[in-house]
């Protein structure tokens, strides 16, 4: 009997598919040389080559072309059973952890798993509030199924799902003796007082980047830690604060105005992050298609542009 693993069967599948050894390799979030190394004990413990290979060319031998039916039948059928049993589970009860910053947190994920929960009354989740690096950190290490966010650095072997596309907008206190303009250009925040965040955070150094092209030199008249704090700060009348559009419900409860960030609209992408190769229960998926249709739906009702 021949002692092969399915990870060796998915390496030799996505490279027939792709026919490219480092394409396969991004497809299972492992290296070129990784992925070598699982056709080669592969080829080794079947006593035949697989694949053909050139610097231009990957084709299968004739073995390779015998095997790959097999193999991809098998395997069709193995995600098939893995994906009901999965879900035989999830109708059993099980739980998800899933981790995001506070401000989104509670402004959006608390809604939505409100909402999810509806339908999957047995499904519990737990919650992890910090902030992004400690949430990529979680998930890299398997401590989280997800993390939510948005987020700037890219991490080797971490799957991204993007949910939506936010942007940055400034809010400052309510002047109830002026109205205040639908959009504003960053040029026109010189001479502003601005609250910022501390300057190691990714967030802030897109901000600092975007008022420096628009000539716009300042010193923080305030810095504080998190997005909640700002959205106090401006209230309080401490200065203005250049914040992503999601924390619009939190300034709603407050007496702020939000407007809108124009030359240019500096996009900022909301995604979801899981450790590639992680099997989660089949919950998850149905989490990550609720949340894609959610969040354009939640954003038209915050009148989140």
């Amino acid at each position: 009997m021949i002692d092969f693993t399915s990870r060796q069967l998915r390496a030799f599948l996505l490279v027939a598919q792709h026919r490219s050894f480092s394409r396969a390799a991004g497809a299972l979030f492992i290296t070129p040389s990784g992925l070598s190394l699982l056709i080669r004990e592969l080829e080794k413990l079947l006593g035949v080559r697989l694949f053909d290979r050139t610097t231009r060319h990957v084709g299968l031998t004739p073995s390779g072309i015998e095997l790959l039916a097999s193999v991809q039948s098998n395997l069709q059928e193995l995600d098939g059973a893995l994906s009901r049993v999965g879900r035989a589970a999830t109708e059993a009860g099980t739980s998800l952890s899933v981790g995001a910053p506070p401000l989104l947190m509670t402004s959006v994920l608390a809604p939505a798993i409100k909402e999810f929960q509806s339908h999957h009354a047995d499904l519990r989740f737990q919650l992890f509030d910090s902030d992004t690096a400690s949430v990529m950190e979680r998930v890299r290490s398997g401590a989280l199924d997800m993390g939510m966010g948005v987020f700037f650095k890219h991490l080797p072997g971490i799957r991204r799902t993007p949910l939506f596309r936010f942007s940055l907008m400034v809010i400052r206190a309510e002047d109830p003796h002026q109205s205040a303009p639908a959009t504003t250009t960053w040029s026109a925040l010189k001479g502003e007082k601005l609250i910022a965040l501390p300057s190691s955070i990714p967030l802030q150094q897109l901000v600092d980047r975007r008022l420096a092209k628009a000539g716009v030199a300042y010193q923080p008249a305030l810095t504080v830690n998190y997005l909640d704090t700002q959205i106090a700060m401006v209230e309080a009348g401490q200065g203005i604060a250049i914040i992503p559009s999601y924390g619009l419900p939190a300034c709603g409860r407050r007496k702020l105005v939000m407007i809108r960030l124009i030359n240019p609209v500096v996009p900022l992408d909301f995604s979801q992050i899981r450790r590639g190769g992680r099997k989660l229960p089949a919950v998850a998926e149905d989490f990550t298609s609720f949340l894609q249709t959610y969040m354009a739906s939640w954003a038209g009702r915050s009148r989140i542009l």
